[in-house]
């Protein structure tokens, strides 16, 4: 919560006009005061009749007053504080990674079935008004499911998603921007605010540079946040052959600096869940204007209670 506030009603300020005039006034009664004081040549006696009062006492009771009107003034004005509220109508595009290499089981029981798991607890994890979606990433990638707020049908069609031959990371990000462009615009008509989540454990080998696809989404301030999934020491047998599929961390990495967002390592189903919190926790919030006209009226209740008792010091006759 930011304590330079904007105000609601900023013309009702004008009572902070106030604060001078009483100022001057109350200079005035002091200076009238000591007017009073000197036609008595007996200060005892004067002592008797006004009482016996520190005049630093007398001036801080005063100054809670005008810091209590002060604040009253700022409170009726409607201050507004910051506060950070969870996007409405954000759009999560989950890009999952579905080539061959994905059948690797470095990862337990495999890399595809490990991703699965952890992108369902990802959406489970993101507030109910998020809109998520699914794109499926291969030689011809394709929207699972577009953006919806149904995450029984999301977590179906992410746990139907199969093995396929190709990564085609450019279109795949295409992909994904077609998606966010379903997602169910505002009452201004501007899209919602969105962001890309690509899970990929392998290099590009089809279609058009991935930079570009990545570079569009950066104008269109959709930040990719990819995790590199796997270990170096990962494999398949195709053909009888045994190849490494250890994941292209450089590649990924540029996606995501590219896109303005962020690259993040998994190695393992642990590693893959605190990645996903990490992206959970950087994005999908901002900054909402609330009203504190409260705590500026309790503050004001603070001062005017020091000045109160003050008033009431001042005008006991204390036993001596």
């Amino acid at each position: 919560m930011s304590w330079v506030p904007d105000f609601a009603n900023p013309e009702r300020l004008w009572t902070l006009a106030l604060l001078p005039v009483l100022i001057i006034a109350y200079l005035i009664v002091l200076r009238l005061r000591g007017r009073v004081a000197l036609r008595f040549t007996n200060t005892g006696v004067l002592g008797r009749v006004v009482g016996s009062q520190k005049r630093w006492t007398r001036h801080l009771f005063v100054a809670m007053s005008l810091a209590s009107l002060v604040v009253l003034g700022l409170a009726y004005a409607n201050p507004l504080g910051v506060e950070k509220q969870p996007r409405e109508r954000a759009t999560v595009v989950m890009v999952v990674d579905t080539s061959l290499s994905m059948s690797a089981e470095d990862v337990s029981p495999n890399r595809l079935d490990a991703a699965k798991k952890a992108a369902t607890q990802f959406m489970h994890d993101l507030p109910d008004t998020y809109n998520v979606a699914v794109v499926s990433m291969s030689g011809s990638p394709s929207i699972a499911i577009p953006p919806t707020t149904d995450r029984g049908a999301t977590e179906r069609a992410i746990n139907a998603l199969e093995l396929a031959d190709g990564t085609a990371i450019g279109d795949s990000i295409t992909s994904a921007l077609k998606a966010v462009d379903q997602a169910p615009k505002g009452d201004d008509d501007k899209a919602a605010p969105a962001m890309i989540v690509m899970l990929s454990d392998g290099t590009n080998t089809e279609g058009p540079a991935p930079a570009d696809a990545a570079r569009e989404a950066k104008g269109r301030e959709i930040p990719i946040f990819t995790i590199a999934y796997g270990t170096e020491n990962g494999f398949v047998d195709v053909d009888g052959r045994r190849e490494n599929v250890a994941p292209d961390t450089a590649t990924l990495k540029a996606i995501a600096d590219a896109s303005g967002g962020k690259s993040v390592g998994a190695d393992n189903s642990a590693a893959l869940k605190d990645a996903y919190k990490q992206i959970g926790s950087v994005i999908g919030y901002e900054d909402v204007k609330k009203p504190i006209t409260a705590t500026y009226a309790a503050v004001a209740l603070g001062f005017a209670i020091v000045a109160a008792l003050g008033a009431v010091f001042m005008a006991a006759r204390w036993p001596r």
